[in-house]
């Protein structure tokens, strides 16, 4: 099988258009009835239930969770309500890598820090999609495609086989449909944030 993986050289909030391009080429004949996206505004979940507005597929937007860095989440609810009302699925839920405190260990910030080798997207990918397995809204097994980014927009796609916390090494990645050239560590995500 040959599949192509496109690389954004810049990191950049209008690589998000050709991100979605790229995802409903993928789900032209698939099976794939789900498209799992992270959101924290709230922009970029409302870019994508336009963009895929005709393609049959449900959106599970992943927005960070409440009192995550802020003490009102910047997610609106009246968005969340809306996407819901089309159809959609909405889902706050503990971030699986940012539980240091919680779980008294290293090794959520350990996956992340790994998963970011490859990209800030493909980190949050991994990490929205068992976290909406853990909410119900996608079985394990179920083949997604999760959609993250680097700062602002999106960046980064992939087909996964979903699996929940519990069964993480069910996890797959099947294929890699684009992400950043270059990925930033943790410091330099942050500092494009402040951009």
């Amino acid at each position: 099988m040959e599949r192509r993986i496109t690389y954004f050289e810049d990191v950049r909030a209008d690589n998000t258009e050709a991100t979605f391009s790229l995802v409903r080429e993928r789900l032209k004949g698939s099976a794939i009835e789900k498209v799992v996206l992270a959101s924290t505004t709230g922009a970029t979940a409302e870019r994508a239930a336009r963009f895929f507005h005709e393609d049959g597929i449900k959106l599970i937007v992943v927005p960070h969770q409440y009192d995550f860095k802020r003490d009102v989440n910047p997610f609106p609810r009246d968005l969340a309500t809306k996407l819901k009302g089309d159809g959609h699925e909405v889902h706050f839920a503990t971030m699986l890598f940012h539980a240091d405190d919680f779980y008294g260990s290293t090794s959520p910030t350990q996956m992340a820090n790994l998963l970011r080798c490859f990209s800030q997207g493909v980190k949050v990918c991994v990490e929205i999609v068992v976290m909406a397995t853990d909410g119900g809204h996608v079985t394990r097994g179920e083949q997604v495609i999760a959609i993250g980014g680097t700062g602002r927009g999106s960046d980064t796609a992939l087909v996964m086989l979903a699996a929940s916390s519990q069964h993480i090494k069910r996890l797959r990645v099947n294929e890699i449909l684009c992400k950043p050239l270059s990925p930033l560590n943790i410091d330099e995500v942050l500092e494009t944030q402040k951009r």
